[in-house]
């Protein structure tokens, strides 16, 4: 349905209800910041470059500085974006004064930090972090380096800094093609999909596994499952209803 067309009574009274609420977002949650996605990310400098050679610790072994300078360009416009009435939409859920005894998790597929910043505390990022890095090796936790200034343009090369406590390379804390996904946010997006009373699926394709299973673990027990999305997706099918609007516009209506 388009947002000009009134909600169903039966969705009004699903969200009403709803005590135990999982949002599962994507890229699209993020392109209304103005974050481009993965695949859309490559512009000026990296323009010719295939996103997936930025992306695969085998890169990384063979030519880091490329890949350090491509994602710090990226931390430094991430944290430049600013949360949307979305986001900030999503984050006032879990303290609605009318509705009292309201848990909600939030399972994301961006690595920015977009709904942290908004104010959602219980946060699940499937795909790493922007803005946690560890060393290559040792996986000691390193302090964020400097961002580089968005007034310039961006360097084509930069080294990694060393690990204060092996030596090695310090890595972007992300995951890679061919990395499994952080064992303890993937558990804790499971067990809220076994536990919740609604979903809420925002901006992603649903072509992503194992993260696109995830919502289908409700959708087997019956839980209601509500799209916000421009689009049909791979997940369409499973939702019970279909807002045809981006996160910034669906998301307000839907939780007010």
């Amino acid at each position: 349905m388009t947002l000009s067309a009134e909600l169903p009574d039966e969705l009004v009274t699903a969200v009403r209800d709803a005590r135990r609420i999982e949002v599962f977002t994507g890229a699209g949650m993020s392109a209304d910041s103005g974050l481009d996605t993965f695949r859309d990310a490559t512009t000026g400098l990296w323009s010719t470059v295939d996103p997936q050679a930025l992306a695969s610790i085998d890169s990384w072994s063979r030519d880091p500085d490329p890949m350090w300078a491509w994602y710090l360009w990226r931390a430094a416009k991430a944290r430049a974006a600013v949360p949307h009435e979305g986001h900030r939409a999503v984050a006032a859920w879990q303290d609605r004064p009318d509705q009292e005894g309201i848990a909600v998790h939030v399972t994301t597929q961006n690595i920015d930090d977009l709904h942290e910043r908004a104010g959602s505390r219980d946060v699940s990022h499937l795909h790493g972090s922007l803005f946690s890095f560890r060393c290559t090796i040792c996986g000691a936790a390193a302090p964020e380096p400097e961002l580089p200034s968005l007034t310039g343009d961006p360097v084509a090369r930069l080294r990694p800094p060393e690990c204060r406590i092996c030596g090695n390379l310090v890595r972007p804390g992300v995951v890679w093609f061919g990395e499994a996904l952080p064992q303890a946010d993937f558990a804790a997006a499971e067990e809220s999909m076994r536990t919740c009373d609604l979903v809420v699926i925002v901006g992603t394709s649903g072509v992503v596994y194992p993260a696109a299973g995830l919502p289908r673990i409700a959708a087997s027990r019956g839980v209601p499952v509500v799209e916000v999305s421009p689009d049909d997706t791979d997940l369409t099918a499973v939702a019970t209803w279909s807002l045809r609007t981006t996160a910034a516009v669906g998301l307000p209506q839907l939780i007010s």
